[in-house]
C-alpha cells in the first residue's frame, strides 16, 4: 500500500484562488459552491458523471421522483392512471410547465426525452421489451402502451440513479450516443452558458417561470423551490485552498471536503460539517474489457487477488473505521440483496498469489494505461492505490494524470491504448445505485451498450432478466447470489469498499436537507 500522505500530495495540482462574485443582488442572493469535480459535459444521458447529474437536477425536471422512503411521487406529472388490464399507463402533465427558453412544456417533449433516455438507461433497457410504444395523446397527456404488465415502470421513470430528465423535443431528438451541448430545461435554475468556463466556474440563475409543487420537499420529491437568485460553482483544485475559502467565508458550500481537513472545519463555529448524502459512497476499479490485457478475464481476476479494500478506504477516508467499511460483493452492504457468494477472490489480499496468477493467465507485458483524476481527490486516491498495486504484481503501467472532465471524455474511447484509449479507470457511486440489478450500472454486461469498459456476458444479462421476473423475495435473493458469483468470475470491475462523504456549508445557509443526490433547491441564506 502506498502512503496516505503521498496520495494527498498528488491531489494538489495547483492552487486556484476562489472566485468571489460581487454581486448580482448581493451576497445574500448568491450561493457559492465548491463542486466535487469540474463540469465538462451538460448531457445526463451521454454520461453518468455525478457532477453532470447535479447540474441536471438544477436545470431539468422529472416526470416523477423518489421521496425519502424510496416511493415514487408525481413531479412534472399531475398524476397517472393504469388501465384495468394493466396494459396502458397514462400520464397528465401539470399546468404551468415552461422551458427556460419560454416555450411551454408539452407531452411531445416528454415522449422525445423518454425515448432518448431509454436507449442508455440500464433499468429501462431491461423493461423495454415489454413496452409497445410511448406516445403523445395531446399537449398534456402521454401514454405507455404495454405488451405485458410492467410493475417496475414507475420505479424506472422516477429513479435517482439515472434520472429521466425532460428536455425540449428539439434537443431530446439528438441521438442518445451523441453528446448534447445545450442545457435547456424547465427546472428551478437556468444554466448560464455565456458564463460557463470549464475548469474555472459554472453559473445558474433562478428560473422565474418555475412553478414548484405545493407539497413540502421530501427526498427528491415535493416542492423544488429555488430560494436563491444565483448559484456559482468555483473549481478549486487544491483542498487546502478550498478549506481556507470556507473558513474565511469566501465560499458557502463544499460538496466533497477532503477527509483530512474535516477536523479543521469542524472547529469553525461558522461551518456545519455533516453527512448530507443518505448513502455511503462506493468505489470501484473498472477494466476496459475490449482491449488487451484486460480483455482476458483471468488477468482481471489476477489483479483482484491483490486488492485489499482496507488499503483503498484508508487512502480516501483515513484510519478511523467509522468513516468507511469493507463490502466484498456487488450489491450494497446491509441491503436485501447483499451477499458474498463467490467473493472468495476478493478475500485473497495476496500480491504474490496475484503475481503468479498473472503469469499463469498469459500476461505478456502489455502496456496498461490507468487514468487518474488529479482534481478529484477521492477518486485520485483510489487510482493511485491501484497504480501501486499493478506495479507490485509486475504489470507494465503507464499512469496518466488528467482532470476529471478529460477522464470522463476519454473513458468513452474504445480505441487501443496506443491510439488514445485506456485500460483501467476508477469511479464512485452512491450505495443506493448498487442495491438492485436493474439500475446497477457496473453489473450490466450487454457489450456495446454497457457502461464504459463494455463487458459482454450473456449469463449476467439472463440473470438480470430473471430477477425482474422473479415471483418472490426469496427467488430474487437466490438470483442475486448467482449474479454475485458470476460477477466475480467475469470481474468486469473490482469493488473497493465504501466510505461516508460529509459536506460542509456555512451556518447561515437555510433549508439544507438530507437527500440521495446533491441538489440546491430549497437552500437559502439567512
Amino acid at each position: 500500500m502506498i502512503q496516505r500522505r503521498g496520495v494527498l500530495a498528488a491531489t494538489a495540482v495547483g492552487v486556484a484562488a476562489p472566485s468571489v462574485v460581487g454581486a448580482q443582488g448581493g451576497a445574500q442572493r448568491l450561493l457559492r459552491v465548491i463542486p466535487q469535480a469540474n463540469l465538462t459535459s451538460l448531457d445526463p444521458v451521454w454520461t453518468t458523471a455525478v457532477v453532470t447529474r447535479n447540474n441536471a437536477f438544477m436545470v431539468f425536471d422529472q416526470i416523477c421522483a423518489q421521496d425519502s422512503k424510496g416511493e415514487i411521487r408525481p413531479q412534472m406529472a399531475e398524476g397517472w392512471s393504469l388501465a384495468d388490464d394493466r396494459l396502458s399507463l397514462t400520464f397528465t402533465l401539470r399546468e404551468g410547465l415552461v422551458f427556460h427558453d419560454g416555450q411551454k412544456v408539452t407531452s411531445r417533449d416528454v415522449v422525445a426525452s423518454i425515448k432518448r433516455w431509454s436507449r442508455r438507461d440500464p433499468f429501462m433497457q431491461v423493461l423495454q421489451p415489454s413496452v409497445a410504444e410511448v406516445e403523445a395523446m395531446d399537449d398534456r397527456r402521454f401514454r405507455f402502451r404495454l405488451h405485458r404488465p410492467v410493475p417496475l415502470l414507475l420505479q424506472a421513470l422516477g429513479q435517482t440513479q439515472f434520472p429521466c430528465f425532460v428536455m425540449p423535443e428539439r434537443i431530446a431528438s439528438t441521438d442518445a450516443f451523441t453528446q448534447i451541448r445545450e442545457a435547456v430545461g424547465s427546472g428551478p435554475f437556468r444554466f448560464l452558458a455565456n458564463e460557463w468556463n470549464p475548469g474555472q466556474r459554472a453559473v445558474w440563475a433562478k428560473h422565474d417561470g418555475y412553478v414548484p409543487r405545493q407539497e413540502p420537499v421530501d427526498g427528491l420529491a415535493g416542492g423544488r423551490t429555488p430560494r436563491i437568485e444565483r448559484v456559482e460553482w468555483t473549481i478549486i483544485t487544491d483542498p487546502a485552498t478550498s478549506a481556507n475559502a470556507m473558513t474565511l467565508g469566501e465560499q458557502d458550500y463544499w460538496e466533497y471536503p477532503l477527509h483530512d481537513l474535516l477536523p479543521v472545519m469542524r472547529r469553525s463555529r461558522d461551518l456545519v460539517v455533516e453527512q448530507r448524502l443518505l448513502d455511503g459512497t462506493y468505489g470501484i476499479a473498472r477494466f476496459n474489457t475490449l482491449q488487451p490485457p484486460f480483455n482476458n478475464p483471468a488477468i482481471r481476476r489476477a489483479v483482484a487477488m491483490a486488492v485489499n479494500q482496507r488499503d483503498y478506504m484508508t487512502a480516501v477516508a483515513g484510519s478511523d473505521p467509522q468513516g468507511w467499511g469493507v463490502c466484498e460483493g456487488v450489491f450494497t452492504c446491509g441491503t436485501p440483496l447483499a451477499n458474498e457468494a463467490g467473493s472468495e477472490i476478493l478475500k485473497t489480499h495476496n500480491v504474490e498469489r496475484a503475481r503468479a496468477a498473472l503469469r499463469e493467465a498469459g500476461y505478456n507485458n502489455e502496456k496498461v494505461v490507468l487514468i487518474a483524476p488529479s482534481d478529484y481527490p477521492q477518486i485520485n486516491a483510489l487510482s493511485l492505490v491501484t497504480a501501486d498495486l499493478l506495479q507490485r504484481i509486475g504489470m507494465n503501467l503507464e499512469l496518466v494524470s488528467a482532470d476529471w472532465g478529460t477522464l470522463i471524455q476519454r473513458r468513452a474511447s474504445k480505441e487501443p491504448v496506443e491510439r488514445g484509449g485506456w485500460s483501467i479507470v476508477h469511479t464512485t457511486a452512491s450505495g443506493q445505485s448498487l442495491t438492485m440489478p436493474v439500475f446497477h450500472l457496473f453489473l450490466r454486461a450487454n457489450g456495446a451498450n454497457a457502461w464504459f469498459g463494455w463487458p459482454d456476458d450473456a449469463e449476467i444479462e439472463r440473470l438480470r432478466t430473471a430477477w425482474v421476473n422473479s415471483d418472490s423475495p426469496e427467488e430474487g435473493r437466490t438470483i442475486a447470489e448467482q449474479l454475485n458469483r458470476r460477477a466475480m468470475e467475469v470481474m468486469a470491475y473490482i469493488p473497493l469498499g465504501y466510505y461516508w462523504q460529509p459536506s460542509a456549508w456555512r451556518r447561515n445557509l437555510t433549508g439544507v436537507f438530507r437527500t440521495p443526490a446533491t441538489v440546491f433547491w430549497n437552500i437559502g441564506k439567512s
